[in-house]
């Protein structure tokens, strides 16, 4: 992706780009690493006790202080269970509270993206920045923080009680520690690998599970059922050799971590029973160090794996990072931002009303991922009112002119004028909130119908609602429903047909009142009577506002003011329905080839009619 090339490594891990984020939760950082030191001093205080109880009520076989000792123990025993239910309140919090800054910072960026961005990443990529790249910075930042932590505090803890009690057996229990870090970094970072294979082949099949079910009316009718089962046996066969693989590692790490942790404890056996035999040693304090030594192992472990883990979120962040650095192609100044505000902080009470006159002065342009310009030194006025239609084949460009009056895209050369001044010199949210798009493939959020059309106004009342609904004729879609404006309409609206959809965005439209209205094909997926409502309704509608009508039939826009004929990302004629006609030119052919197209159809219907 672009902003992964041009983006360089970020220095330290990149945790200076998450520090801004982990500094509004100092506080509970810090608790919980002072807690965590806590809990690991209590860790390393254990094997003291033992060694004080073999010395004390063994060795000398007196009891006296055994009610001061068992106290003390379960004192240090419950602060240790209260550090540890505080740090975890604290690491959850951190982690939580900094996963939720962290989508919310993403997101809120996206917002201000241009459509070019969205042309040129995916879906899927971009929900796992928001998502799971996020997730895994905020995992880092507190739970890896803390095994981190909590092993290397035990480690230096346990370190100084060894030294403190016998420094020569200590050091060469501390010699051991590089060559088991080593083996057990080895074996460390070839299981990781290892897993991650794992977990790409069961990515693999789930999207085999996915296909099987979304697609199985299709696998049956085209008879696949055998190709799709011998392709999932062969993925499940790669999926059961690398989980094996991965098993045999994960095997021998264990056992090596094992017997790391015995030869510590051999080596703390022999120079410890020796020292012991000839009084160098006490027996409690051998207790002490061979409780370390079986201990020791597992935290240098945990170490490692902590700092492997930065070294693979520093790619999350890296990428976390990139994407926060995006500018859009379209973006207000900041003379524009001080007087209307942004996206997300508008101050409307400097909003001037918008009357709908459109003006394209010596306007070029070229898509952001282009290389030709689709307009070149193009004018055109647009007079408040004007009813304008943008007509065309297939993939012609007929959305680039409405692109660039909602400001979707900016010009690369010359300007749009609202109502007499440069878009550029007035917010986008300013522009946008006066703007009604009935979408091409219209979009329904997941909720209710009175959900989704209050986005087009929040205050519009149920009579209202049902009012819009009635102009588009779309009433009878929330009373079939059976609960009225309550109804839920499902993720992307999946439980309407994409007619529904399209009536239910008109009607959304029509409840916003914008002073421009854009609508990009939107009769083309609805029966003829329905078609015929809506425009009936638009053409109520669109009395008195500037209007963009993009449509395939021809048919719907015959009384427009002026229409525009597009091949090619360019504009080749413009004119009334009677002027084009008369030229007998590109839009003279689209009309008489649809109304051939359409007769055929009609006759081709009739004559089955009959024959029926």
């Amino acid at each position: 992706m672009e902003e992964n090339r041009n983006r360089k490594p970020l220095r330290f891990f990149g945790l200076g780009e998450i520090l801004p984020y982990a500094r509004a939760y100092r506080r509970e950082i810090a608790g919980m690493v002072l807690l965590g030191l806590g809990s690991s001093l209590c860790d390393a205080i254990y094997p003291l006790f033992n060694r004080y109880a073999l010395n004390r009520y063994v060795g000398e076989g007196r009891l006296e202080t055994l009610p001061s000792f068992l106290s003390l123990y379960f004192l240090v025993l419950l602060a240790q269970v209260l550090a540890n239910f505080i740090s975890s309140y604290f690491i959850c919090k951190v982690e939580l509270f900094i996963g939720r800054d962290l989508k919310n910072a993403s997101f809120n960026h996206l917002q201000t993206l241009s459509f070019s961005y969205f042309n040129t990443h995916n879906v899927g990529y971009i929900h796992a920045r928001i998502m799971s790249d996020t997730d895994r910075i905020a995992t880092m930042m507190s739970w890896r923080l803390m095994d981190f932590v909590w092993n290397l505090s035990y480690i230096l803890f346990a370190m100084l009680v060894m030294l403190r009690i016998q420094p020569r057996l200590a050091l060469r229990l501390l010699l051991l520690l590089p060559f088991a870090a080593a083996a057990i970094g080895f074996f460390q970072r070839r299981v990781l690998r290892m897993n991650r294979r794992v977990r790409e082949m069961n990515a693999v099949l789930t999207g085999d599970f996915n296909e099987g079910i979304t697609g199985a009316k299709t696998i049956r009718t085209m008879v696949l059922a055998e190709k799709i089962s011998a392709d999932f046996r062969k993925d499940t066969r790669e999926m059961r050799r690398r989980s094996i693989h991965a098993t045999h590692y994960a095997a021998l790490f264990t056992a090596t971590v094992t017997m790391m942790s015995s030869a510590a404890l051999a080596l703390v056996l022999w120079r410890g029973g020796e020292m012991t035999a000839v009084r160098l040693l006490e027996i409690g304090s051998l207790s002490v160090f061979l409780s370390y030594a079986l201990g020791i192992m597992e935290p240098i472990q945990y170490i490692i794996e902590a700092f492997s883990t930065l070294l693979d979120v520093q790619v999350n962040i890296e990428r976390f990072s990139a994407l926060l650095h995006i500018e859009s192609d379209v973006k207000d100044s900041p003379a524009v931002i001080e007087r209307y505000g942004d996206s997300f902080r508008p101050k409307r009470e400097n909003w001037e009303p918008l009357y709908g006159e459109v003006a394209f002065r010596d306007v070029s342009f070229r898509y952001p991922d282009g290389e030709e310009e689709v307009l070149r030194h193009f004018n055109l006025k647009v007079e408040k009112g004007s009813r304008i239609a943008i007509v065309g084949e297939t993939g012609a460009g007929k959305s680039t002119l409405v692109n660039l009056v909602c400001r979707f895209f900016e010009p690369t050369a010359g300007a749009v004028l609202i109502d007499g001044r440069d878009a550029r010199e007035r917010s986008q949210l300013w522009l946008h909130s006066h703007i009604g798009y009935v979408l091409q493939t219209p979009h329904l959020f997941s909720g209710s119908i009175r959900d989704n059309l209050r986005y087009g106004r929040e205050d519009a009342t149920d009579e209202e609602i049902w009012e819009a609904l009635r102009l588009v004729s779309a009433a009878d879609v929330a009373e079939r429903m059976g609960r009225g404006l309550d109804s839920e309409v499902g993720e992307g609206g999946d439980l309407l047909s994409t007619g529904e959809k399209q009536l239910l965005s008109f009607a959304r439209a029509i409840l916003a009142d914008p002073a421009i209205l854009v609508l990009d094909e939107a009769t083309s997926s609805v029966d003829t009577v329905t078609e015929r409502r809506i425009q009936e309704a638009a053409r109520r509608l669109t009395e008195g506002r500037t209007s963009f009508l993009i449509a395939h039939r021809l048919s719907t826009i015959i009384d427009a003011d002026r229409i525009l004929a597009v091949r090619d990302g360019h504009i080749v004629e413009a004119g009334t329905h009677r002027e084009l006609m008369e030229k007998r030119g590109y839009y003279y052919r689209l009309y008489t080839r649809q109304y051939e197209d359409a007769r055929t159809e009609g006759e081709f219907g009739e004559r089955q009619a009959a024959e029926i």
